[in-house]
């Protein structure tokens, strides 16, 4: 599977509007301490709680609403000035993570995006038209097949071959996996490579869209739990995300996926298996809590991040369940020898919601009105027989994913320079307006795009990218008042804390700017790995967090 590989483009990133590396980052760097395992950390357990902020972690450390994150932070390295590396979705914000690299070297920029190169499902001897809307979400399970319901926890227990493109390499044409999909590797494999008789697990929100964890080996996770959150929940007839009380429930699954781990049993219990040298797991409670609307008890109160009801014991819930996994940690004896993090793929916003704005995807609707796509939306999957994922999305028209951010890949590279022209002739919030008028909108094109997220002509990288006013969300929902996937300072700066077993650090704080890249160098650092084994970090030239490994 490592043939997709060749799709990586090679080249140190050459500058970044949105997370510049300082020259203190580049100090902290000392090649000599490659390599050098530290004596006490044999495993690593990586926890992603999405949604939570670093002003969250402030908040709960402070009050001591969230004592067991406190005692991580008193006995390790707490980051109060962590960001994610330019986009907030869960796929760049996780790939952040475990490769060490922004989208421009790990070639993911969301869940739902789009590929030049890549041609349809059903395309199987790639003679067709090139572009296709990649969809690597709940719909990748087979039971999402022609429009099907998702009654399976597991997704149905194999990929739906309609989600899944195709790419000519040399004269044949090979299916894209999601683990093809990513364009470089990741610390599962590495650890793997590396450490003798190691042993990898993580457990996430979708059964077979996260199969990108695996990295091009296809090999790297030992254990990828294959839980899918989407799926019809048999208590309420809905999925795990209609309320919190839910997402909890479904959260809980992968709690006991760890502590069975810690056990010495895989991830279901049911089999022995040698405790992972790297394992982890994410947490959506927060994030669901954080989406629902603020008269239902959801969000925030102020602009100073008082949580409201929901998101107050949504915090209480992951804190109590990072505690049980500590708790077995101790129970068997593991824990000396376990580093914890504790961060997020991303963040939510805006948390003032005052600043909400929801104009509906006035993005999409100027493009479609300017001939930038297909003025009646008939442009990647839109409007397909059944549903997304279900083999008759259309090819070659390019895409527009919009959240709180817009991705716009068009149907016509010609055309950058006049959707440029007329994104900036219609700034305002009034309808036609992409409401992306305040000084900390922007949109991003041409070289200054390839610098920070890789060559567009290459296939992968977005023709432009339009980051709108915070607390704008192209959307007329009123299901939520929060969302993810842009650069708007609330979905960016996240909580960070790195707990070292023999508590050397003594609740040290740094606050210098770090990037959430930095913490898969970081692990391997810990677990005496080169990080330069990871080709995200090499090309981008990724530091390990400052402040640690005698730097």
């Amino acid at each position: 599977m490592s043939r997709l590989l060749r799709w990586f483009g090679a080249g140190a990133l050459m500058g970044s509007l949105i997370s510049p590396m300082t020259s203190a980052q580049a100090e902290d760097h000392n090649p000599q301490n490659e390599g050098e395992r530290s004596n006490a950390v044999k495993h690593v357990l990586l926890i992603s709680i999405d949604g939570l902020h670093e002003q969250d972690m402030a908040r709960c450390i402070g009050a001591n609403t969230c004592p067991n994150i406190s005692l991580l932070a008193k006995s390790g390295v707490t980051y109060t000035n962590a960001y994610t590396p330019g986009l907030s979705d869960s796929f760049p914000g996780l790939a952040a993570l475990v490769t060490g690299g922004s989208p421009k070297s790990a070639g993911l920029f969301y869940d739902v995006s789009y590929d030049r190169t890549l041609y349809a499902p059903a395309d199987t001897g790639c003679t067709g038209k090139q572009g296709w809307n990649v969809v690597f979400d709940e719909t990748t399970g087979i039971d999402a097949q022609g429009g099907g319901a998702l009654i399976h926890l597991d997704g149905g227990g194999a990929f739906n071959p309609d989600a899944i493109p195709r790419a000519k390499v040399g004269n044949k044409c090979v299916p894209v996996f999601p683990h093809d999909y990513i364009k470089t590797n990741t610390i599962f494999e590495v650890v793997k490579q590396q450490i003798h008789d190691s042993r990898t697990a993580w457990a996430d929100k979708h059964a077979w869209g996260y199969d990108w964890l695996n990295g091009p080996s296809g090999r790297g996770v030992d254990d990828l739990s294959r839980t899918e959150i989407n799926s019809i929940n048999p208590a309420t007839g809905n999925d795990y995300t209609d309320v919190y009380q839910n997402t909890e429930i479904f959260d809980n699954l992968h709690v006991n996926s760890i502590i069975n781990e810690i056990d010495g049993k895989d991830s279901t219990g049911k089999r022995n298996a040698p405790v992972p040298t790297l394992f982890g797991t994410n947490f959506q409670t927060l994030s669901v809590a954080q989406k629902a609307t603020v008269a239902k008890g959801g969000g925030y109160l102020d602009a100073s991040f008082t949580p409201g009801p929901q998101v107050t014991a949504a915090i209480a819930y992951v804190d109590d369940a990072i505690g049980k996994m500590v708790a077995e940690l101790k129970a068997r004896n593991l824990a000396s020898s376990t580093m914890m993090i504790v961060t997020a793929k991303h963040g939510q916003s805006p948390t003032d919601h005052t600043k909400l704005v929801k104009n509906g995807d006035t993005l999409t609707a100027l493009l479609e009105a300017n001939n930038y796509l297909d003025p009646n939306g008939n442009f990647g999957q839109n409007n397909n027989a059944h549903a997304l994922n279900d083999g008759t999305g259309l090819v070659g028209t390019g895409l527009v994913q919009t959240d709180d951010v817009g991705l716009i890949w068009l149907r016509d590279q010609k055309q950058v320079n006049a959707a440029v022209a007329t994104l900036q002739a219609n700034l305002g919030c009034n309808a036609p307006g992409i409401c992306a008028d305040g000084p900390q909108a922007y949109i991003l094109s041409g070289p200054r795009l390839a610098a920070m997220f890789g060559d567009p002509a290459l296939g992968r990288t977005p023709d432009i990218i339009v980051q709108p006013n915070p607390g704008v969300i192209y959307t007329t929902s009123t299901k939520k008042d929060e969302e993810h996937g842009g650069n708007a300072p609330d979905d960016s700066h996240l909580g960070l804390v790195v707990s070292f077993p023999d508590g050397h650090y003594h609740g040290k704080t740094i606050d210098r700017r770090v990037t959430t890249t930095q913490v898969a160098p970081t692990i391997l650092r810990s677990l005496g790995v080169n990080p330069d084994e990871l080709h995200s970090v090499k090309v981008e030239g990724t530091r390990a967090l400052p402040g640690i490994h005698g730097d």
